[in-house]
């Protein structure tokens, strides 16, 4: 059985699941290399628009497997092309994620590393790094403080409280909570209106976004600056027509209905 499966999709879609229910999808040494391949072979599959990544089960994904954490956390763990979250923070295409159940400490900072985030009603959060002495290194102690407020990310990580998928929607974390069961819907119909954009700007908006993020306001809007200038720059007159011709073609459509 694969532990990290991998499907594609008719129209662009790919979703991978981390598929280890009866033990709630708690990461192994192996399953976080696959993981991380996964994601590093989505990159370059041209089939491939939108990534959409999920847990089977009543878990996203539980965190590390203990049982097992001498070898998750020494040796190679340094390099980056066996580590899922960097892998995930260079995939240059748009991860959702489909979140059930526990994303909990590992499984909270995968979920951190997903552009968009749907969650299930029951679905929490939970950062236990203090509770078994583990020092984060996937991101969690400082991408949360950036999303939720420093107060709110030090309360979560300090007490190792659990954070309900109402309260991350209503902080910003969570883009939108729906019924158990329809998460995977849901991410499907974000991607589709992802997919019918352009995809080369997707791309280039994404990345204008995430790296903004790492920069003050005043270098980042300078950043967007010079990345349209370079882009207007160097289009050709048949890329302005082409440009034209897809805005004519999508003013002819009936509007999509909202997210």
């Amino acid at each position: 059985m694969d532990l990290i499966q991998v499907k594609k999709e008719s129209g662009g879609i790919a979703i991978i699941t981390i598929n280890r229910p009866k033990s709630l999808n708690s990461l192994t040494r192996a399953m976080m290399v696959d993981l991380a391949r996964a994601f590093q072979e989505m990159d370059t599959d041209e089939t491939v628009q939108v990534v959409i990544f999920t847990g089977a089960g009543r878990s996203f994904c539980s965190g590390v497997d203990l049982t097992a954490a001498e070898s998750v956390f020494k040796g190679d763990v340094k390099d980056p092309e066996t580590d899922p979250v960097v892998q995930m923070e260079r995939l240059r295409k748009p991860i959702i994620g489909a979140i059930n159940g526990f994303a909990i400490t590992a499984g909270f900072e995968l979920a951190l590393a997903c552009d968009i985030l749907v969650a299930s009603r029951g679905a929490k959060f939970m950062d236990t790094h203090a509770r078994f002495g583990i020092f984060p290194s996937w991101g969690l102690s400082q991408k949360l403080s950036r999303i939720i407020g420093a107060n709110k990310a030090r309360e979560v990580s300090l007490t190792s409280m659990p954070l309900t998928a109402d309260v991350a929607e209503k902080l910003g974390f969570v883009n939108h909570v729906v019924e158990e069961g329809e998460a995977l819907k849901k991410a499907r119909e974000i991607a589709e209106a992802i997919i019918k954009n352009e995809q080369g700007m997707v791309l280039r908006i994404k990345s204008v976004i995430n790296d903004g993020l790492k920069l003050d306001l005043g270098h980042a809007l300078t950043l967007e600056k010079e990345r349209a200038h370079a882009y207007y720059n160097g289009m050709t007159k048949e890329q302005f027509k082409k440009m034209q011709e897809f805005i004519a073609g999508r003013g002819s459509k009936k509007p999509s209905p909202k997210l």
